[in-house]
């Protein structure tokens, strides 16, 4: 039987008279943009991020822009950011004419290394660049080291972004993500742990000038009504539609942040001997957006793949090229130290199918036709 990488339609079936219901109020009211399930939304977040500034827009691409825009982030600026990334961090630095700086992450946690942010700065510094902040980024829903990387900002006059698309959900010795540093961005992509069915996205900041700014951007940089413009801004807003489904799936998103976490830890104990399962900080939770193992640095990767497709199960590799590596990112400074890490892992890792409603019979589905891909190289 095959399997799904990540089952949305077992989702859809717990909730479809719920989705059904919230859609056909918006058809019945016709209020499709920036209609009242938006508020809503935005005012569940804030209550359950203990009233921080909650602002929806249409994607976590442009939650980051806008965010960096609340930031004030100019043409020269420099930007600290791991390269073992999706390319929308890099990419929402680059857009607004500033510089990404590739650091090199931590080898447990695949996320920046706190210890090593000081090369990133001094590699921006040489290369001319007003270094003005960080973006951590909380690969495959474990956050990063906030608390560590939030104190060399404060100590070098940096701020703080957190890049939250895959950690929302998640939390730092119970402190949730969303909570840290100036801004946090996350995404709304329907393969997110809280996804929409289209795109969507939401900025939030304890900030006020921040907030006001990014709200202002993400309808034309309007003022006092749509016809006063006082920011530089853009189409960013989350469409009606999309809300109602988020709020739906807010009610059952903290029962599938544990079914979640208890599907992880069967991989961790099937995968026993197999290969090596991702490592959690002691101090950090996950909402497991991805379930990223790392195989021996011999293995024909490509080939476990294809033995495992064969036997019905689908894997995928984020990400097989560090954003350093790209042609159009080659010309940003990278970290003195260098980024051999990075580079391994991307040669390394490999994704197993993860969400909510994978039952442990289909998990050892899964392990041992690894198992028989790996023994298959020896």
């Amino acid at each position: 039987m095959s399997i799904s990488f990540i089952d949305l339609a077992a989702q859809q079936a717990r909730l479809r008279p719920q989705i059904d219901a919230a859609v056909q109020k918006v058809l019945d009211r016709g209020d499709y943009i920036m209609g009242r399930e938006v508020g809503e939304l935005e005012t569940a977040l804030s209550e359950r991020l203990d009233g921080t500034h909650v602002i929806s827009c249409s994607s976590g691409t442009d939650a980051l822009i806008l965010g960096l825009l609340g930031l004030k982030v100019r043409p020269g600026d420099g930007i600290i950011v791991p390269s073992f990334t999706f390319a929308a961090s890099a990419e929402s630095i680059a857009v607004l004419g500033a510089s990404p700086v590739f650091a090199e992450v931590e080898e447990a946690s695949f996320n920046l290394d706190p210890a090593l942010l000081g090369e990133a700065l001094e590699a921006g510094k040489k290369a001319g660049l007003n270094m003005v902040g960080i973006m951590a980024i909380g690969l495959f829903g474990q956050p990063a080291n906030l608390p560590a990387i939030s104190e060399f900002a404060a100590q070098n006059n940096l701020w703080l972004l957190d890049d939250a698309a895959q950690s929302f959900g998640a939390s730092w010795k119970d402190k949730p993500v969303g909570q840290f540093g100036d801004v946090t961005a996350t995404s709304f992509f329907p393969a997110k742990p809280l996804g929409c069915y289209g795109d969507g996205g939401a900025v939030f900041t304890k900030n006020e000038e921040i907030a006001e700014i990014a709200r202002s951007c993400r309808i034309h940089g309007q003022g006092t009504d749509k016809y006063e413009n006082v920011n530089i801004g853009m189409t960013a807003r989350l469409d009606t539609m999309q809300a109602a489904i988020l709020l739906a799936k807010l009610e059952i998103f903290d029962d599938e942040l544990a079914k979640r976490q208890q599907v992880a830890e069967r991989y961790h104990k099937l995968l026993d001997d197999v290969a090596q399962a991702p490592q959690l900080a002691q101090a950090a939770t996950s909402s497991w957006a991805q379930y990223v193992i790392r195989l021996p640095h011999d293995t024909d990767r490509q080939a476990v793949q294809a033995s495992m497709r064969e036997h019905g199960v689908p894997t995928a590799i984020y990400y097989p090229r560090p954003m350093h590596t790209q042609p159009v990112y080659k010309r940003y400074p990278v970290s003195l130290s260098g980024l051999s890490l990075t580079e391994q892992l991307a040669r390394d890792v490999l994704a197993l199918p993860m969400h909510p409603y994978l039952e442990k019979q289909t998990q050892i589905q899964v392990v041992a036709a690894l198992q028989n891909a790996l023994e298959a190289q020896k």
